[in-house]
C-alpha cells in the first residue's frame, strides 16, 4: 500500500478528532507504516521526528524493545478480567508503585481509561464526597485558559470556548478563577488573590479547584511558577475545598520531576494521570486520592447507593495497559531518564536561544522538557499555525501548533542531533513567514 491508497480509504470512513475534515481536501493526511525512537515512518518511506510526542503521551520512544516485550509476555498470561470483585498481580503492582511514587498522602488509586476518564472520577467523587458528609455544594472551580478534556464534566471545567460553548446548555455549574500568566512570581501572587476572593464569596458552596501544574498545555502552554501551587494549597485548605491536580499532561517527568507537583512539594486531595502513565502505549488512567476521601466512601452497603462510588470502565485496570505502565516506570528508573533529561532541557534551552531575536518570534518559554512560543504580527484567520504545520512535515519535523503557539514536547530519548534538526525546521519555518 502506498500513502495516496491508505489516504483515500481513510477519507472515505474515519471522522478524525480534533479535525476540520474539509481541510483535507488539501491538508496532507500522512499513513503511518510504523515507529521507532523519535521516528514515524510512513508507507512511501518518509520519517518524521515526533516532536509532539503524539499528542504529549510517548514519553520513552516509539518501539520500545523493553516495554515491547513485557506487553508480549502478560498478552500470554492474561489480556483482560473485570476489576470488580477480582484482581490481578499487575495492578497490584502499579497501584502500590504509585502510591510510593507519588507525593505523600495519596494512598488509594482508582484505575480509569484516559485523561477525560480521570477527571470525570475525580470530579464525580469530590462532589460526592461532600454529598456523603451532608453538604449540598454547587459549584467546581478552575483557572482560566484551563484545558480538562473533552467529555462533558471535564469540558465543563475547562476554559476553551472552541472546544466548549456549543455545548454549554449541558454542562456543569463551574466558576473560572484567575491564571497567572507567565511565571513570575508577581504573577502568581496575583492570581492567588483572586482564587481567595472567589473562594471568600463562595464559601461552603465549592467543591473543588482543578488545575494543570505548572504548564497549562492545551492553553496555549502558558507556563506559570510554582508559588501558585503552594498558595493553592494552602487556600484549599484555609476554605475547606478540595485540590484536584490534573498531571494527564505534565506528569512523569515533563515539566522536569517525576510530577508537577513535587517542584512545589505540595500533596493534593486527587492527582489525575495518564498519557506519560504507560509511556504512550495503551489507553490508561488512574486518580490518586488521599485516606481522607477514600474513607467517606468505606462503609455498610447502602440501598440507595448514596454511600457508594458506583462508578466503573468496561476495561478499568486492563493487565496489558497496566503492563505497560510497570515497564515505563522500571524503564524510566533502570535508565535514570529523569537525571539523563537534566542535560536535555539544558540543550533544549540552549537550542531556543536561536530564536530570540527573530521577527514573529515572542514569547520564549520552557518548563523542563515543554517548550514553547508565540507567532505574533498574524490575525487567527491567517492560520499560520497550520501553515508551520504544513512546512514542519516538509522538514520532516511533526509539530502541530495550538494556534499561533509553536511548542515542542519530544519523547525522552531524543538525541542532540535530533533537537538541532527540529530547532532548524523551526528557524526555517518562521523565516518563511511574511
Amino acid at each position: 500500500m502506498t500513502n495516496e491508497n491508505l489516504k483515500n480509504e481513510d477519507l472515505k470512513y474515519i471522522f478524525h478528532p480534533c479535525t476540520q475534515m474539509k481541510d483535507h481536501e488539501r491538508l496532507p493526511l500522512i499513513p503511518i507504516k510504523k515507529g521507532y525512537g523519535v521516528y514515524l515512518e510512513d508507507f512511501d518511506g518518509n520519517k518524521y521526528i515526533d516532536a509532539i510526542s503524539s499528542w504529549w503521551v510517548n514519553t520513552l520512544g516509539h518501539g520500545n524493545k523493553f516495554i515491547n516485550d513485557k506487553i508480549k509476555a502478560q498478552l500470554d498470561t492474561l489480556e483482560h478480567v473485570l476489576l470488580a470483585g477480582f484482581t490481578h498481580e499487575p495492578a497490584i503492582k502499579l497501584a502500590k508503585k504509585l502510591v510510593e511514587l507519588t507525593p505523600d498522602g495519596l494512598n488509594k488509586v482508582f484505575f480509569a481509561d484516559n485523561g477525560s476518564s480521570g477527571i470525570e472520577v475525580a470530579l464525580k467523587m469530590a462532589f460526592h464526597y461532600y454529598a456523603n458528609l451532608g453538604e449540598k455544594r454547587e459549584y467546581f472551580v478552575s483557572l482560566s485558559g484551563s484545558y480538562h478534556g473533552e467529555t462533558i464534566g471535564a469540558l465543563s471545567v475547562s476554559d476553551m470556548g472552541l472546544y466548549k460553548d456549543v455545548y454549554n446548555p449541558i454542562l456543569i455549574k463551574t466558576l473560572r478563577a484567575k491564571s497567572p500568566k507567565n511565571q513570575t512570581i508577581k504573577e502568581a501572587n496575583d492570581a492567588l488573590e483572586d482564587m481567595e476572593k472567589l473562594l471568600q464569596n463562595n464559601k461552603n458552596n465549592i467543591i473543588s479547584v482543578i488545575v494543570e501544574p505548572l504548564v497549562q498545555c492545551a492553553g496555549n502552554m502558558n507556563m506559570y511558577h510554582k508559588s501558585y501551587l503552594y498558595g493553592l494549597e494552602k487556600l484549599c485548605k484555609k476554605y475547606d475545598v478540595l485540590l484536584i491536580a490534573d498531571e494527564v499532561a505534565v506528569g512523569f517527568g515533563r515539566t522536569g520531576k517525576l510530577f508537577a507537583c513535587e517542584e512545589a512539594e505540595i500533596t493534593p486531595d486527587f492527582m489525575v494521570l495518564s498519557k506519560g502513565l504507560t509511556a504512550g502505549y495503551l489507553p490508561l488512567s488512574v486518580v490518586m486520592l488521599s485516606d481522607k476521601i477514600y474513607d467517606v466512601f468505606y462503609c455498610p452497603y447502602d440501598i440507595n447507593g448514596v454511600k457508594s462510588f458506583l462508578h466503573s470502565h468496561s476495561y478499568t485496570g486492563n493487565p496489558l495497559s497496566v503492563t505497560a505502565s510497570l515497564a515505563g516506570i522500571e524503564f524510566l528508573e533502570k535508565e535514570n531518564i529523569l537525571s539523563k533529561n537534566k542535560e536535555t532541557i539544558a540543550f533544549i534551552k540552549e537550542q531556543s536561544k536561536r530564536l530570540e531575536n527573530l521577527k514573529f518570534v515572542s514569547n520564549i518559554r520552557q518548563q523542563g522538557m515543554i517548550f514553547a512560543f508565540d507567532i505574533v504580527g498574524f490575525k487567527s484567520e491567517d492560520r499560520v499555525g497550520l501553515k508551520f504545520y504544513e512546512y514542519a512535515l516538509k522538514c520532516g519535523v511533526l509539530l502541530r501548533p495550538l494556534g499561533n503557539v509553536v511548542y515542542f514536547m519530544p519523547p525522552y530519548v531524543i538525541k542532540k542531533d535530533e533537537i538541532i534538526q527540529v530547532f532548524d525546521c523551526i528557524v526555517g519555518g518562521i523565516l518563511e513567514l511574511k
